[in-house]
């Protein structure tokens, strides 16, 4: 039986190969939706992300000097290439939208290349609307102090509610 139900998922691998997964829908307040060239979508053509659904993704902390802090600050949330992942992005650059209307164009190559990430938390603390959160794109300019320049400060949206995959 095990045998042939291994079969089975296997045939259905190859046959249903270009079929577009969906995501589970969410279940709390919505903080980012992925839109654009996707192909995980749950509602319409989008990837909306809750709380929870980030959170399931791959974490990262990075501990960073910033311009917009005082000290040393740690931060935390998902990679910016899971939350990619996940949606099934299929482009070359990202439209990233805050809040306040504030858009950055980044290359999805910034997120392949270094552990960019969707800050959730700053030094163990919710990023709240007034602390630059929901989520707010961090570079590791700790480990990668060459990014700590005009350019890639420019990328790094705060308040983000928004992906445009282009």
């Amino acid at each position: 039986m095990i045998r042939y139900l291994g079969f089975i998922i296997a045939a259905m691998a190859v046959i249903l190969p270009g079929q577009t997964l969906a995501l589970d829908a969410p279940v709390g307040r919505v903080l980012l939706v992925v839109s654009g060239k996707v192909e995980h979508t749950n509602v319409g053509n989008e990837a909306h992300f809750d709380k929870a659904m980030l959170e399931a993704l791959a974490q990262h902390e990075t501990a960073s000097r910033t311009p917009w802090y005082d000290g040393v600050v740690r931060f935390s949330g998902p990679l910016g290439r899971a939350v990619l992942d996940a949606a099934g992005a299929n482009g070359e650059h990202l439209r990233v939208s805050a809040l306040n209307d504030y858009a950055a164009t980044i290359p999805v190559s910034d997120f392949e290349a270094y552990d960019v990430i969707l800050a959730m938390q700053a030094n163990g603390k919710t990023l709240r609307i007034r602390d630059h959160g929901p989520l707010f794109v961090i570079y590791p300019f700790d480990t990668h102090p060459e990014l700590l320049n005009e350019e890639i400060l420019v990328r790094s949206v705060w308040q983000v509610n928004r992906i445009e995959i282009e």
